[in-house]
């Protein structure tokens, strides 16, 4: 059982590993009221992005996303932003609301709804603030504002797994039953603010319903204050958003674990018309932690029904089947308890770069300064190996006639020693690099799926052993557009069934949009037969952006989805640790 602080817990900021300064993430809980209407026959599906604007390359970066909310002009948002907040800077940030047509990334075709624009600072402050939304122009948008309610984040990582049922529930529906669904919310600054935090999938025409098991973080639930008021609904779900409350309870983390008092809402789900309240019941944490394989059971009580009949009695009754608390492993618990980091290194020697005793060759080794190749393997080599205990890296060729019989290979060994083809350190891969150059011809096509391949095979060993030990990270570095496309699209679907991820750098200044496909930002990566990938486990970007930056930007990007690829991975696989380094 995960460990429980007794009495107020207030949480503070966090070290960075390696680092001297303390770091403080801030949440951001989204809401908005009365957007535009740009959908016909129904409402406006809005979401929100939030961007943070680089001070020193004078852009604006995305930092997060909420979810889409369909057929609802005054959302609240369930997904919140959290962003690293700093003191001593001012941290411009931009909040942008869009009405979402399709379920794509790129918002160029979705119909914007406004914006509002101001620091962290301000939000960190105010705590709560409401601002009209405006126009990219700056002129004020026709209607709309939009609410930011602002807490410092908790370092906890477990997770509440509730299962609930509930039997003889309100009648909301004329030509049916109730749809009714849960709703949980975390209480804001004041005693009415309310902030949603889950909401279970809708059970259709049923006044007996059975939810799947809700798994609600502690962060999200209550921030790690375990005495932090909640408040659960019930409702039947109406297809125009006007969900009808058919009870509600409030609680506390502690009450859920321990024993104090909570309400559950229970509404009925209506298409086209507003969700009814069925009824609401109250519970403890300690009634839930404790129910173990036995249920405990609430009385679902609608307070209107109460106050206006003598004789209510209830609006049915609703049941915990089970409670338990989860841990979520994060990177470092993986990192800490021993997962080594495998990196490979995959060298594009196709002719398009052009020959290396040119100057203008991407492969020109120049005694002043790096070629991008050089520059890559070091930026993304010099983090990564810190993770790996032996700090032996293989590094690999394609494309390339290579001796003794001048035969052209996609996947050799840049050292030329097919058995030990490890460099040591990344200073070791960049000798062997340079040293490589002068014994091969460069030529083509340029195919990557043998490299892909070839790491996927060490994976897959590495998975066979059932254990949370290994994970490998190929670095392709490539000049141009893939030959070997479908193979590849195929190469990674399978990969993301194995404990790896893969990362392209694109060199020069060639056409990189159908490389951009591989990486899952868009939607799911399918090979040519159809399948879908597991997971996104592709990271690409064209080193051209970061050319003149500091090589740590390159590295700070192209990394910065690799923790989580790793989280879930072993999740996927049900696999924690190795060695469990925390309680």
């Amino acid at each position: 059982m995960a460990f429980i602080p007794q009495g107020n817990s207030t949480p503070g900021p966090s070290k960075i590993p390696g680092a001297n300064r303390l770091l403080t993430k801030v949440e951001m809980r989204l809401s908005c009221k009365s957007l535009m209407d740009k959908d016909l026959g129904s409402k406006s599906d809005p979401l929100v992005v939030v961007e943070l604007y680089d001070h020193m390359y004078k852009k604006w970066n995305e930092v997060g996303r909420t979810e889409r909310i369909k057929n609802n002009l005054n959302p609240t948002f369930t997904e919140g932003i959290i962003v690293e907040y700093h003191f001593e800077e001012v941290q411009k940030i931009k909040f942008m609301v869009y009405d979402l047509d399709n379920d794509t990334k790129d918002l160029r075709d979705d119909d914007f709804l406004g914006q509002m624009e101001c620091t962290v600072g301000q939000l960190v402050s105010g705590k709560k603030v409401t601002k009209p939304l405006v126009l990219k122009n700056g002129k004020a948008a026709k209607k709309g504002t939009i609410t930011v309610d602002t807490e410092e984040v908790a370092e906890n990582h477990d997770v509440l797994v509730l299962s609930f049922r509930a039997t003889k529930l309100d009648k909301k529906d004329v030509m049916g039953k109730s749809d009714p669904f849960l709703e949980f919310y975390k209480q804001g600054v004041t005693e009415e603010d309310w902030h949603k935090v889950h909401q279970t999938e809708v059970i259709k025409n049923t006044l007996n319903p059975v939810w799947k098991p809700a798994e609600i973080s502690v962060r999200s639930l209550c921030n790690g204050d375990y005495d932090k008021k909640l408040k659960i609904q019930v409702f039947d779900y109406d297809f125009d958003g006007g969900h009808d409350v058919i009870g509600e309870f409030y609680t506390t983390a502690r009450e859920l674990i321990f024993n104090s008092k909570s309400q559950i809402m229970c509404f009925d789900h209506d298409e086209g018309s507003a969700n009814d309240l069925i009824g609401e019941f109250y519970t403890s944490s300690r009634q839930l932690m404790e129910s173990g394989s036995r249920q405990i059971e609430w009385v679902c009580i609608n307070p209107k029904k109460k106050a206006k009949k003598k004789n209510y009695k209830n609006s049915g009754q609703v049941f915990l089947t089970k409670c338990e608390v989860k841990r979520h492993y994060t990177f470092l618990d993986y990192i800490l308890g021993g997962c080594q980091i495998n990196f490979t290194v995959g060298i594009d020697f196709t002719g398009s770069n052009g020959d290396p005793i040119e100057p203008t060759s991407l492969h020109f080794i120049s005694d002043s300064t790096p070629n991008e190749y050089t520059q890559a393997i070091v930026s993304v080599g010099e983090v990564i190996q810190d993770y790996d205990s032996d700090k032996l890296f293989p590094a690999l060729g394609f494309g390339a006639k290579i001796p003794p019989n001048n035969e052209i290979s996609h996947e050799f060994a840049i050292n030329f020693n097919a058995t030990n083809p490890f460099c040591s350190g990344v200073t070791g891969v960049v000798a062997a690099y340079q040293a490589c150059l002068r014994q091969i011809t460069l030529w083509g096509p340029t195919n990557v799926a043998p490299i892909i391949d070839h790491v996927a095979k060490f994976a897959t060993e590495a998975l066979n052993q059932n254990k949370a030990s290994q994970y490998f990270i190929l670095l392709l570095l490539t000049d141009g557009v893939l030959t070997d496309m479908y193979e590849t699209r195929d190469a990674i679907v399978k990969a993301s069934h194995l404990p790896m991820s893969v990362i392209i750098v694109g060199v020069g200044q060639a056409d990189f949009t159908d490389m951009r496909m591989l990486d899952g930002d868009d939607g799911k990566l399918r090979s040519p037969n159809g399948e879908a990938a597991a997971r996104d486990i592709v990271q690409f970007v064209p080193f051209r952006d970061f050319k003149g930056a500091n090589p740590a930007d390159l590295a700070r990007c192209v990394l910065a989805e690799l923790p989580q690829q790793v989280e879930e991975y072993f999740k996927m696989k049900g696999l924690h640790p190795p060695v469990l380094h925390r309680l």
